[in-house]
C-alpha cells in the first residue's frame, strides 16, 4: 500500500543532502511501479499524486502515465480530477500516448455532469494537438451554446487552444463567439472578448466580421463604466476592470485601418479616459489600455491628446513602475504626435534624473526623439548640467547621446563647437575619439572659426584633468593655428580678448606631454604639434627641439621614432622646414564620412549620402571611423581623399622637397586621388615604397595583407614625412611628379604613358621572360563590353600574381560611371588598385586600365577563380554585368 502523500512529503523535506532525497525518490518510485504492475485500483489516484509531486521535483515519472488513462476512465469525478490534473502535468503533446486520451476526452465532453465536462474541457485546452483539435472541434462548438455559463465559459478559454493549433477551424468558432459578446455572466463575457481578440489576430476576416458588432462592444463597455457599485466585480471601486482592459484591447484591433468604426468608439473612449480613477492600479491598467486603443485606431487630434497627457500624468505618479511604462509607450508614439509630447517635456527631462537606471534610459532615449532644431540649446544645456551629476555607470550613454543630438541638430557651426568644447570638459574620458575626430573635421572646414576655436580650447584647458579627448583636440589646434592664439588672428564679434605668448602656448604642449595620465597616441600628438610650432614660434625652438629629444630614448617605439625624425628635420633640414611643415588642407567633409561608411562593412564603392542642415554643414552620423593610431595614420587617412581625376600638375615647392628627400614618385598620376579602403594595403604599399629615402623602390617587397606597415621597410624609412601631419588628417593637394636619380630631382620620361606601367616598375619587380609562360585571356565579354587579363609574376613570390586589366567598350554608346568589383575565395586575397577612369569611351576608341594583385595562399593545391561584377551607365539607363573566371592560365 506504501505510505501516505502527505508522509512522503515530509520525508522528502526532512533530508538534508540531496543524496538522501534521492534515495527517498528511488524507495517511492520502486513502491509505486509495484502498486502500478499489481493494478492497485483502490490507491490508484493516491499514487498518481504522489507522483506528480515527484515529478514537480524534477525526477523522471514517465512509468505512470498510462496510470493517468485508466483513472480518466473510471467513473467517478475525484479519480477523473486526479487523472485529468496528472495529464496535464506528466504528458505533454509531443507524446503518443494522447491518441489513447481521444475517446476519454469525447465521451467527457458529452457527460451530464458539468464538472466533468469542465474537466474535459480544462484538459483539452492545456495539450490539445492539432489531430485531437480536429476530432472534438465540433463537440466544443457544441458547448459555446450550452445553457450553463459554466460550460461556456470553459469552451470559449478551450477553443483558444483549438484556434491557435488549427487555424482553419475559425469558421466553426466565430458564429458562437459572437454571440458570447451578449452574454450576461461576466466570466463568459470575458471569456468571449478573448476568443474574439485571438480570431482577429489571426484571420482579416474575423475582423471585417466583428466590425459589425462594434456597437454591441460598445454598449458593454459603457455599462461598465457608468454602472453603480457591482460587489461581485468591484476592485478598488471600479466594475470589473479585467473585462474593461479585454473589451478596449478588441477595440483596437477593430478600429485599425477603419475610420468608420473608429469615430463609433471615440466617444466612449473619450468617457474611459476622463471617467476612471487613477489613484488605484485597477484604473491606471485601464487607463494605459485606453490610451493603446487610441494610439492605435484612426482617431483625431483632440482624442489623441487627451492620451498623451493621460501619459504625462503617468510621468508624475510615484510608482517607478508606471512611470517606466509611460516613458515606453511616449517612445512609440512621439513620431505620431510630437507637439502633444512636447508639452511635457519638462517632466520628461526629470525622469533622466531618476535613481532608477532603466526610467533613466527611456527617459533620455524619449528626449532623444524631441529634439529639433528649435529646442536642441535648451535640451542640451539642461542634459549637459546633469551630465555633471549623474552616476559614473550612466555617464557613457548620456554623452553619447548629448554628442549625437549636438551633431545632428547643432544651428551652427560657432554653437557646435562650443558644446563640444564643454561636453570634452565635463564628460572627460567618456567622450569618444569618434567625436573627437568629428570635431576635427568640423574645425578644419570652418576657416572662420579657428582662431576663436584654439582660443576657446586654451581658456578652458584651466580645467584640464587628464581628459583625453580635451588634450587631443587641444593640441592639435594649437599645432595647427597657434599663431591664431599668439597673434589674435579672426576674432569673432563679442569673443573677449586674450594675451598669450608664444612660450604660453608651448607650454601648454609641455602640460600635456608631461602628463602621466596621457596615453601614447595623446603624447604622438604633442611631438607633432612642437614640431609645427618650431617653424611658427622662432623665439621657442630651442625649448621646443629639447622637448622633442626628450623622447629619443622611450620605450614605445612610435615615440622615439617621431623624436629621432622630428629631431632630423629641426636639425639637418631647417631649409625645407617652413614648407614641410605647412597648415594642413580643408578636409573634406563628406568624403571622410563616405570612408567610415566603408569601414563600417558599406561599400567603399557606394557614395556617402548626407543631408545637409540649413545652418550649410552636412549632418554628421553618430559613430564616425575608428581611432587611428599614430604609426598607422598615414594608411588608414588615405581613405579620406577624395575621388577625383588628377590634372596636369605643375611643378611646386612639395615637388622639389619630394625630390630632394630622396622620394621616388610616379610620373603623369596622383596616387592618392582615389579612396582606399583602409583594411587593404595595395594602396598603403605604393605609398611605403615611395616613402624609400635613399634606395631602389624596386628592392623593396610587397606588403601582404596581413603585414604591418612598420615590417614593409626599414624603421629609418617609416613615413617621416607624412607623419609631420597629426593624425587626423593628411595633404591631398599636390601630385607626385618626379623621380631622383643620383640624388637630383628630374622630369620622369613616362609622363604621358600608361600610368600603371610605371607603378608595376615601382612595386613588383617581374623576372624577365615569365610573360611568356601565362597568357593573356579574356575574362569577360558580353554586350559589348570586354575585359582581358595579362598576368606577371612578381620575383621570389610564387603565390602572388599581378593582374592588368583592360577594359574595352566595343558597343556604340559609350559608358559612364564605370565601376569594376571582384571577389575571390576565403583561400585567396585581393587588392584592386585606382581605374585609370571611370568613362569608357564607345567604339573601342580608349580603354581603362586597372591593377590586381591576387594572392593564393594555396598556391600549387588550388587554382585562383574569380568572380567578376561590372556597373556602369550607358544612354541614361544603370546596367550590371557578372561573370566568374575559371579559364586563368596554369601555375598562377
Amino acid at each position: 500500500m506504501g505510505t501516505r502523500l502527505r508522509d512522503m512529503i515530509r520525508s522528502i523535506r526532512a533530508c538534508k543532502t540531496a543524496a538522501d532525497e534521492r534515495a527517498v525518490v528511488a524507495k517511492e518510485c520502486a513502491v509505486l511501479r509495484n502498486a502500478f504492475r499489481e493494478n492497485d485500483q483502490d490507491y490508484r489516484h493516491r499514487n498518481v499524486a504522489k507522483l506528480m509531486f515527484i515529478h514537480m521535483l524534477g525526477y523522471p515519472t514517465h512509468f505512470g502515465q498510462m496510470e493517468c488513462i485508466k483513472l480518466i476512465a473510471a467513473g467517478s469525478f475525484p479519480e477523473k480530477r486526479i487523472g485529468y490534473l496528472g495529464l496535464m502535468l506528466l504528458v505533454d503533446e509531443r507524446q503518443e500516448v494522447l491518441m489513447l486520451v481521444t475517446n476519454s476526452l469525447k465521451n467527457d465532453l458529452n457527460h451530464s455532469n458539468q464538472f466533468i465536462v469542465g474537466l474535459a474541457l480544462c484538459a483539452l485546452g492545456n495539450i490539445c494537438t492539432a489531430e485531437m483539435a480536429r476530432d472534438l472541434a465540433l463537440e466544443v462548438e457544441k458547448l459555446l451554446h450550452n445553457n450553463n455559463s459554466y460550460i461556456r465559459k470553459k469552451a470559449a478559454l478551450c477553443s483558444l487552444r483549438i484556434v491557435r493549433k488549427v487555424p482553419d477551424l475559425i469558421d466553426y468558432v466565430m458564429v458562437p463567439a459572437t454571440s458570447l459578446l451578449t452574454d450576461k455572466h461576466h466570466g463568459v463575457l470575458i471569456s468571449g472578448v478573448k476568443l474574439c481578440t485571438e480570431l482577429c489576430q489571426v484571420s482579416e476576416v474575423a475582423v471585417q466580421h466583428f466590425r459589425k458588432h462594434v456597437m454591441s462592444l460598445i454598449r458593454v463597455l459603457k455599462n461598465l463604466v457608468v454602472s453603480g457599485y457591482a460587489p461581485e466585480y468591484d476592485v478598488n471601486g471600479i466594475t470589473d476592470p479585467f473585462l474593461q482592459i479585454r473589451l478596449l484591447r478588441l477595440l483596437g484591433l477593430l478600429g485599425k485601418g477603419d475610420p468608420e468604426t473608429s469615430d463609433n468608439m471615440s466617444d466612449i473612449l473619450a468617457q474611459v479616459a476622463t471617467n476612471t480613477e487613477g489613484s488605484k492600479n485597477a484604473g491606471n491598467a485601464i487607463l494605459y489600455e485606453c490610451v493603446q486603443t487610441i494610439m492605435s485606431i484612426e482617431t483625431i487630434g483632440g482624442l489623441r491628446v487627451l492620451a498623451i497627457n493621460i501619459l504625462g500624468r503617468f510621468l508624475a505618479n510615484r510608482d517607478n513602475n508606471i512611470r517606466y511604462v509611460a516613458l515606453n509607450t511616449l517612445v512609440k508614439v512621439v513620431s505620431v504626435d510630437t507637439q502633444a509630447v512636447q508639452r511635457h517635456r519638462t517632466t520628461i527631462v526629470e525622469c533622466v534624473k531618476d535613481s532608477d537606471i532603466s526610467i533613466q534610459r527611456r527617459a533620455l532615449e524619449l528626449i532623444c526623439a524631441l529634439v529639433n532644431v528649435s529646442n536642441v540649446k535648451t535640451l542640451t544645456k539642461e542634459l549637459i548640467d546633469y551630465l555633471k551629476v549623474s552616476d559614473p555607470e550612466f555617464k557613457g550613454d548620456l554623452t553619447a547621446k548629448i554628442s549625437s543630438l549636438v551633431q545632428r541638430f547643432s544651428p551652427n557651426k560657432q554653437w557646435y563647437i562650443d558644446q563640444m568644447i564643454l561636453l570634452m570638459v565635463e564628460a572627460g574620458k567618456y567622450v569618444t575619439p569618434d567625436v573627437t575626430r568629428a570635431l576635427v573635421v568640423v574645425i578644419s572646414n570652418a576657416s572662420e572659426l579657428q582662431g576663436y576655436t584654439v582660443r576657446a580650447l586654451y581658456r578652458v584647458f584651466e580645467a584640464w584633468n587628464g581628459q583625453e579627448s580635451l588634450g587631443q583636440v587641444t593640441i592639435w589646434c594649437i599645432g595647427e593655428y597657434g599663431e591664431m592664439l599668439v597673434d589674435h588672428l579672426n576674432e569673432v564679434e563679442g569673443e573677449e580678448p586674450l594675451t598669450v605668448t608664444e612660450s604660453d602656448a608651448v607650454d601648454i604642449v609641455e602640460t600635456v606631454l608631461k602628463d602621466t595620465r596621457v596615453s601614447s597616441d595623446t603624447l604622438a600628438f604633442c611631438l607633432t604639434a612642437l614640431l609645427k610650432l618650431s617653424s611658427r614660434f622662432s623665439h621657442c625652438a630651442d625649448h621646443i627641439k629639447a622637448l622633442i629629444f626628450e623622447y629619443k630614448g622611450s620605450v614605445v617605439l612610435e615615440l622615439q621614432q617621431r623624436s629621432i625624425e622630428f629631431g632630423s628635420i629641426l636639425s639637418k633640414h631647417t631649409d625645407i622646414k617652413a614648407a614641410l611643415l605647412e597648415r594642413m588642407p580643408v578636409l573634406d567633409e563628406a568624403t571622410y564620412y563616405s570612408a567610415k561608411q566603408v569601414e563600417m562593412g558599406v561599400d567603399g564603392n557606394q557614395t556617402a549620402t548626407s543631408e545637409p542642415h540649413s545652418n550649410g554643414h552636412v549632418a554628421q552620423p553618430n559613430g564616425l571611423s575608428k581611432h587611428l593610431a599614430p604609426e598607422n595614420s598615414l594608411i588608414d587617412l588615405l581613405s579620406f581623399l577624395p575621388d577625383e581625376q588628377p590634372s596636369a600638375p605643375d611643378k611646386s615647392p612639395d615637388d622639389s622637397l619630394l625630390g630632394s628627400l630622396g622620394i621616388n614618385t610616379l610620373a603623369g598620376s596622383d596616387i592618392m586621388t582615389s579612396p582606399v579602403h583602409p583594411s587593404s594595403s595595395g594602396g598603403a604599399n605604393m605609398l611605403l615604397e615611395l616613402l624609400s629615402l635613399g634606395s631602389s623602390p624596386a628592392a623593396l617587397p610587397v606588403a601582404s595583407s596581413q603585414e604591418s606597415a612598420a615590417s614593409v621597410q626599414p624603421p629609418s624609412l617609416k613615413s617621416s614625412l607624412l607623419d609631420v601631419q597629426p593624425p587626423f588628417a593628411i595633404h591631398k593637394g599636390s601630385s607626385l611628379t618626379q623621380d631622383v636619380v643620383g640624388g637630383q630631382p628630374h622630369k620622369s620620361p613616362t609622363s604621358n604613358a600608361d600610368p600603371f606601367a610605371n607603378l608595376n616598375s615601382l612595386s613588383m619587380p617581374v623576372a624577365s621572360g615569365e610573360n611568356a609562360a601565362h597568357p593573356s585571356i579574356v575574362a569577360m565579354q558580353t554586350n559589348g563590353l570586354k575585359i582581358t587579363f595579362e598576368f606577371t609574376k612578381p620575383a621570389g613570390s610564387p603565390q602572388t600574381t599581378i593582374i592588368k586589366a583592360t577594359h574595352t567598350n566595343l558597343s556604340s554608346s559609350p559608358y559612364t560611371d564605370y565601376l569594376f568589383q571582384a571577389a575571390v575565395p576565403k583561400f585567396m586575397q585581393l587588392q584592386l588598385e585606382p581605374a585609370s577612369s571611370n568613362f569608357l569611351p564607345a567604339n573601342g576608341d580608349g580603354f581603362i586600365t586597372q591593377i590586381i594583385k591576387a594572392t593564393n595562399n594555396m598556391h600549387g593545391q588550388k587554382a585562383i577563380v574569380m568572380k567578376l561584377r561590372v556597373s556602369f551607365k550607358s544612354n541614361g539607363q544603370n546596367n550590371l554585368e557578372q561573370a566568374q573566371v575559371n579559364n586563368f592560365p596554369a601555375g598562377l
